[in-house]
């Protein structure tokens, strides 16, 4: 059940925004494009897909739950797709939309891999990922890839600060030069090692 008090919650209302606009997304891929590249290096569609399904796997389980990551382990690596990718994804972003959204569920905090985090920061990081992958799948089946000004506007406040230490990760390309005169969504993108 949701906690109507989170409905208003700015937060909460960003992070639903980009769940729907992945979840259009994976509903608009063609039977044939499952094995298609995306703008992501060595990821087809359907990596790409397993991706952010696995990291809405992981928000039951250490937003609602408690748990850490250490005592999840492996539990969500490897294809997790399985016959109906879209149906998994579509389970998969309901169950994580319910469980931030759940009564207090903000005001926890989380055990990640890198340690304690409020349950608010994480939910920050999870909206900025799954819009910034929005594009990439938007991008990969030739669908509109024009993000919503909120969330890149919400993004672009989340990544600048720490876009640099990004690459370091291994999970994105560096930086790239934004052409003089860009507007907020392509240095969004700039900033994630992404050329639109």
């Amino acid at each position: 059940m949701t906690d109507k008090s989170n409905l208003g919650n700015p937060l909460l209302a960003r992070h639903a925004e980009a769940l729907n606009l992945f979840t259009e997304r994976v509903h608009a891929i063609r039977p044939d494009q499952w094995d298609d590249p995306t703008p992501c290096t060595e990821w087809t569609v359907r990596d790409l897909v397993n991706h952010l399904a696995a990291e809405q796997m992981w928000v039951p389980p250490l937003v609602r739950d408690g748990s850490t990551a250490a005592e999840q382990g492996d539990a969500f690596e490897g294809d997790l797709l399985g016959d109906d990718p879209v149906a998994t994804w579509d389970e998969a972003a309901t169950a994580a939309r319910a469980a931030f959204a759940a009564p207090g569920a903000l005001e926890r905090s989380v055990d990640l891999s890198f340690g304690e985090t409020p349950a608010t920061d994480y939910c920050t990081q999870m909206t900025a990922d799954a819009t910034v992958h929005a594009w990439d799948l938007s991008r990969a089946i030739g669908a509109d890839e024009r993000l919503p000004k909120p969330l890149v506007d919400f993004s672009v406040r989340e990544v600048a600060p720490y876009a640099a230490e990004l690459e370091k990760s291994g999970m994105f390309a560096a930086a790239v030069e934004a052409p003089p005169g860009a507007d907020a969504q392509t240095k969004l993108l700039a900033l994630l090692g992404r050329e639109a």
